[in-house]
C-alpha cells in the first residue's frame, strides 16, 4: 500500500480530533462552501510565496542533472544533516551518546528508524528550538489504527509543493491556477448525507472537492455534473475513488467530461484501474509517491517511470531480513533520510514500503536525469508471505483477467489461508471466481489454500482508503529465522 501522499490535500483527521467537524457538517450547504474557502485562503497562503515561481524553475533546471552530478549534490545536503542532527536534535544527540563508536558523517553508521519509535516519542525529532505552534502538523492516515505525527515548517511547505507543481502539474500540462476535481479522505459533507451536493467548492485554491464515501450508482451522475458545472480539468485523487467513478459511469453509460490529466496519489494504481481511468475521462492518467513524513516523493513521466525527487531525500533499498543493502535492481524495504524538513529530520527512516531502484545505467527516455524506482510493490506489511518463506507483492495481475469484477481484496489469514474477497459486477459467475483463484494460485503456490468470497463492500481505513491487500500474519510468522525455533 501506498502511504499518505501530501500533495495538495488537507491532512486527514479523525472525526474525535476534529473540534470543528460536527460543527462544519451542520452548516447548510453555502456556509460550508464559506468555511472551505477560508481554510483554503489559509493553506495558500502556507504552501505558495513570492518564492514560488523561483523555486519552481529552480526545481525544473535540476532534472537535467546527470547521476553524477546529483550524487554530488546529495552527499554535501546529507553531510550537513547528519551533523546538524547529531548536534541540534534530542532524539539522535542520545543515539550518539550511546554509540561512541561509528562516523557520524556516514550515513550506514546510522540506526535504521522504525515507525514505532517515532510514533512514541515524535516530539524528540524536532530541532533545539522549535515551536511546534508555528508548524504545520501532519499526521498520517495510520492503516494499521496508528498514525504518525510529524511537523512541517512553512518553509519545508512551500519547498515541498513547488516540487509537487514543476514534477506533478507541469509535467502534465497543468498548474495551480487551473480548476481540478480531488477524490481525497476528508469528510467535506457527513456520511449520512442522501442527496447531493456531495463536494465542496473551494475558491481560494480552485478545487472541487469532491467527497470519496458517497461513491453509489444513483450518485455518480452527480460527481459528473458537478465536474461540467464547475469546470473542472483535471483529477486527483485516491486510485481507488478514481477508479470507481470512471467504472459506475462505464457500468450506467454515463458521459464523463474529458480530462487533461488523472493523477493518482495514496494508493497503489493497479493496471485494470489505470486502463478504465483513462477510458472514460479520455486522459493519460498519472501516479504519484510520497507520504506525510516527507522523506521522498515521486511522480510518474509520459513514459511510465517514478521519478524520485533527490531535493526531498536519499532512498536505500535494504533486505527484508537484515539492515544491508539489497542487490542491484532487486526489491526490498524502503528506508529514506529526508532531506528537506531539517526542523524534524527523519534519519534512515523505515518507510514502511517495498520496492526497488532503477540501475542508473537505463537512463529514462523522457531525458530527465532524476532516478527512478523501478517498482513499488506494497507495504512490508502486506505482502503475502508464502509456507516457504516468499513475499510476493505486485498482486494486481491476478485481475487482468475479464473478470466481472468491481473490486477485490486480497486477505492473508495466516500462512497457508488466503481469502480474495470480491465485490461482484453484473455478470459475475462461477468461471469468474475459478479465475481469480487460480491466478492467484499460479503465484503463491498450492502450499496456500485460496477462497474466493462474494461481498456487498470492501471496508475503507479511517482515510477513505482501499488497502488490496491486507494481511494478518504477525511479524514472528513473516520471519522465516523465527519460524524455525
Amino acid at each position: 500500500m501506498r502511504p499518505s501522499w501530501p500533495g495538495d490535500r488537507e491532512r486527514q483527521l479523525p472525526s474525535h480530533m476534529h473540534p470543528f467537524l460536527k460543527l462544519y457538517h451542520g452548516l447548510p450547504a453555502p456556509a460550508r462552501v464559506v468555511a472551505a474557502n477560508a481554510r483554503g485562503l489559509y493553506l495558500r497562503w502556507w504552501r505558495y510565496g513570492r518564492e514560488t515561481p523561483s523555486l519552481v524553475s529552480q526545481a525544473r533546471q535540476r532534472e537535467s542533472w546527470d547521476p553524477d552530478r546529483w550524487g554530488a549534490w546529495q552527499k554535501a545536503e546529507m553531510a550537513n544533516l547528519l551533523a546538524h542532527a547529531a548536534r541540534q536534535v534530542p532524539h539522535y544527540r542520545e543515539v550518539w551518546e550511546r554509540r561512541p563508536t561509528g562516523d557520524v558523517g556516514t550515513l550506514e553508521a546510522w540506526p535504521v528508524l522504525s515507525k514505532e519509535t517515532l510514533r512514541t516519542r515524535p516530539r524528540t525529532f524536532l530541532k533545539d528550538g522549535s515551536d511546534p505552534a508555528q508548524m504545520s502538523r501532519e499526521q498520517t492516515s495510520g492503516t494499521t489504527g496508528k498514525p504518525v505525527v510529524v511537523w512541517w515548517s512553512r518553509r519545508t511547505a512551500r519547498e515541498w509543493y513547488a516540487l509537487f507543481e514543476a514534477r506533478v502539474r507541469m509535467w502534465n500540462g497543468v498548474n495551480r491556477h487551473d480548476r481540478w476535481g480531488m477524490l481525497g479522505g476528508q469528510l467535506v459533507v457527513p456520511v449520512r448525507r442522501t442527496r447531493p451536493p456531495f463536494w465542496v467548492w473551494n475558491q481560494s485554491l480552485n478545487q472541487l472537492y469532491l467527497s470519496s464515501y458517497h461513491l453509489a450508482p444513483q450518485n455518480v451522475g452527480d460527481y459528473l455534473d458537478a465536474m461540467r458545472r464547475y469546470k473542472v480539468t483535471y483529477l486527483f485523487g485516491y486510485a481507488s475513488s478514481l477508479y470507481s467513478v470512471a467504472q459506475l459511469a462505464a457500468e450506467l453509460r454515463l458521459d464523463a467530461p474529458p480530462m487533461r490529466v488523472a493523477i493518482s496519489n495514496a494508493e497503489p494504481l493497479l493496471g485494470h484501474q489505470r486502463a478504465k481511468i483513462a477510458e472514460v475521462f479520455g486522459c493519460p492518467v498519472r501516479d504519484t509517491y510520497g507520504m506525510s513524513e516527507v522523506v521522498c516523493g515521486g511522480s510518474e513521466c509520459s513514459e511510465g517511470k517514478m521519478h524520485l525527487w533527490p531535493e526531498v531525500g536519499v532512498v536505500e533499498i535494504l533486505r527484508d531480513d537484515v539492515d544491508e543493502p539489497a542487490a542491484p535492481g532487486e526489491p526490498g524495504r524502503i528506508v529514506a533520510t529526508g532531506l528537506l524538513n531539517r526542523e524534524m529530520p527523519l534519519i534512515r527512516y523505515q518507510t514502511g514500503d517495498r520496492g526497488a531502484l532503477e540501475p542508473e545505467a537505463m537512463p529514462c527516455r523522457c531525458g530527465r536525469g532524476l532516478p527512478v524506482l523501478r517498482s513499488i510493490e506494497g507495504r512490508f506489511d502486506d505482502v503475502i508471505v508464502t509456507p516457504d518463506g516468499r513475499r510476493v507483492g505486485r498482486l494486481d495481475t491476478v485481475f487482468k483477467g475479464a473478470f466481472a469484477i468491481r473490486e477485490a481484496q486480497i486477505v492473508q489469514d495466516d500462512l497457508e489461508h488466503v481469502r480474495v474477497q470480491v465485490v461482484p459486477a453484473e455478470g459475475f459467475g462461477e468461471r469468474d471466481a475459478i479465475g481469480v483463484a487460480e491466478a492467484l494460485q499460479d503465484r503463491l503456490g498450492t502450499d496456500v489454500k485460496i477462497r474466493v468470497e462474494c461481498v456487498e463492500s470492501i471496508p475503507r481505513t479511517k482515510a477513505g482508503k482501499f488497502r488490496a491487500v491486507l494481511s494478518m500474519v504477525s511479524d514472528a510468522a513473516k520471519d522465516p529465522e523465527r519460524r524455525s525455533r
